[in-house]
Formats: C-alpha cells, sequence, structure tokens
C-alpha cells in the first residue's frame, strides 16, 4: 500500500461466505481487481455445516467446509485477494471512489459489495454451541433430513419457527414446538396449519434450559417459565429459530433498511448509493440458502462490472 495514497480495487467485496466468494469469482473473472475483506471465518455459516446437500450438482452431498476451500481455491485462482481484516467504514465520496478503512488501513474500490451476512440468535444455553452441526441447527430446511424418524424440538414463536416445524414433519416422527410465551407472532394461517398437524405438539411457556447428549444431541431441557417446573425430551436434534441479526453496522445511515435491519436493494442487488450493492442474507426478502446466496453474489458482481463499465473504469 503506498504512503501517499491508499491501495485501489475495482471491487471490494466485505464477507468471505457463499455470496461474497461468488461476487469474487465473477469479479475477478472479468479481469477487475477483487479484494474480498472477511474478520472471522472464510465461507461464514457454511463452514460450520457438515453436509451440504440441497447445492446443486453434489449428488451425495459435500462438506461445508470443503465447499468453502474449493471456492476460495477457484476464487483465488483468478486472481481475486482474500485479507483477514475487520472492515470498520465505508465512505462514498463524490467523483471519488469508496473509502473503505479496515483494522489494518484504508483502501479504495470504485465498487462495494456488501456481503457480511447475518449471524443466528442464539439461546445462550449449555449445550447450544458444542453441539452445533451434531443436532443443533439453525436451518431445518437444510438439516432436517438428518432427522428421518426421529423426534425433535422447534423452538420459536414466529413465522420462521412456525414454517420451518411443518418442514420438518416430512422427516421427524415428531416435533416439540417450544416457545416462551403463551401467544405467537406467527401469522394466523401458518398457527392454524401447526395446530391442525397430528405430528406437532405445541409447547408453550417454556424454554430451553440445556442440550446435552454424547456424540449427538440426545436430549432438551425445558423448564416451564410460570411455574419453575422442569423435563426432559428425548430428541435427536433442536432446531432454533428465535431471529438474525444481520452484520448491517456498516450501512446505516448509507441505505435504505427494513425494520431487522437488512438493506432494501433491487433485483440487481442495487443500493441506492451508486457503486454499492448488497447480497446474501444482508439484504431483505433473502431466502437464506446457500445456492441463493451464490445467485446473489454472481448477480451483484455482473451488476457491479455493469456500473463500472457505465463509469467508464478500465479493466485491471
Amino acid at each position: 500500500m503506498s504512503a501517499d495514497r491508499p491501495e485501489i480495487y475495482d471491487i471490494a467485496i466485505i464477507g468471505a461466505g457463499g455470496a461474497g466468494l461468488t461476487a469474487a469469482l465473477y469479479g475477478a473473472r472479468a479481469r477487475r481487481r477483487t479484494v474480498v475483506f472477511e474478520r472471522l471465518i472464510t465461507g461464514g455459516q457454511i463452514a460450520t455445516t457438515e453436509l451440504v446437500e440441497n447445492y446443486p450438482g453434489f449428488t451425495e452431498g459435500i462438506n461445508g467446509t470443503d465447499f468453502v476451500m474449493n471456492l476460495v481455491a477457484q476464487v483465488e485462482r483468478f486472481g481475486a485477494e482474500l485479507r483477514y481484516e475487520d472492515v470498520q467504514t465505508i465512505t462514498p465520496r463524490q467523483g471519488e471512489p469508496f473509502l473503505v478503512e479496515t483494522s489494518e488501513g484504508a483502501y479504495e474500490a470504485h465498487a462495494v459489495i456488501a456481503t457480511a451476512g447475518a449471524d443466528y440468535n442464539k439461546l445462550g444455553v449449555p449445550g447450544e454451541g458444542e453441539f452445533i452441526g451434531r443436532g443443533v441447527s439453525y436451518c431445518a430446511t437444510c438439516d432436517a433430513a438428518f432427522f428421518q424418524g426421529e423426534e425433535v424440538v422447534v423452538v420459536g414463536g414466529g413465522d420462521a419457527a412456525f414454517d420451518e416445524a411443518l418442514f420438518t414433519t416430512r422427516y421427524a416422527s415428531k416435533v416439540w414446538l417450544v416457545h416462551r410465551r403463551e401467544t405467537f407472532r406467527a401469522s394466523a394461517l401458518l398457527q392454524e396449519r401447526v395446530f391442525a398437524n397430528p405430528k406437532i405438539t405445541v409447547v408453550r411457556n417454556c424454554v430451553v434450559e440445556e442440550i446435552t447428549g454424547g456424540e449427538m444431541v440426545e436430549a432438551a431441557e425445558l423448564r416451564d417459565v410460570q411455574t419453575g417446573e422442569t423435563c426432559t425430551l428425548p430428541v435427536g436434534a433442536v432446531f432454533i429459530f428465535i431471529g438474525q441479526t444481520p452484520n448491517s453496522h456498516l450501512l446505516k445511515g448509507l441505505v435504505e433498511m427494513d425494520e431487522g435491519g437488512h438493506a432494501r436493494v433491487d433485483l440487481r442487488m442495487q443500493t441506492k448509493v451508486p457503486g454499492l450493492f448488497v447480497a446474501g442474507d444482508l439484504r431483505t426478502e433473502a431466502a437464506r440458502q446457500l445456492v441463493s446466496a451464490c445467485g446473489d453474489g454472481a448477480t451483484a458482481s455482473l451488476a457491479a462490472e455493469a456500473y463500472l463499465a457505465e463509469a467508464g473504469i478500465g479493466e485491471g
């Protein structure tokens, strides 16, 4: 990096999950100088997934870490840079490239794609972290099929929890839907479907106190919040749906957001700030699947290329 001026890139990508790495792949293949900033783990949530079975083309599935490493190698093959630095600010500048300041220094970029994703809200109970990928999951669509014929717990009271509880009945022999309150936030239609499903037992006014097991989850300890009484449910999995917190702090004051803190974008992943794109779980109405995140990343990168070309910014 020059002492006089920050290093300059055509495209800077924030977040090295599926969306970010795919955006980098498309940017680098278009011969744009591309950098990806990641503050934690390359691959994001998918890197902690034991087996990915719903990504097209892998007939027997693929380990999440292996998928990520393959994608990183592919991205680097085309010349994209991966920097493990925490992006702290993004500053649009009239007639100048964006200023991207990280924990290690400052950079400039003609286009920025934010793909920092979202973190699942955690219960914060003993056993939760220990059994992630071994019975604790935040995506029934991804993992329910691994628990064919078993009893499972679904935690939550909103649309996501009710949707996932219904989906899980395709595989589980019984679903315990546990909610800490008497009433639910889920839509009336979803509530009707859940209450009518013979495989689902709704447990109100209860919280999960602990998740236990050996190699895999074997039980969930529940506590009634009104009486204090406890009970043990012998289950093979605990699916947790108590919301997500998008990593959108960098975008506050720059772009429009929904009530949950997700950025509003158009169909090309463009925000109202020229040259600033948002893809993956960080945007509104995201499907929160690996395949859709990768698709978002491709769309954002193609839109960024069109933006650069229209602005007359040359290759390299």
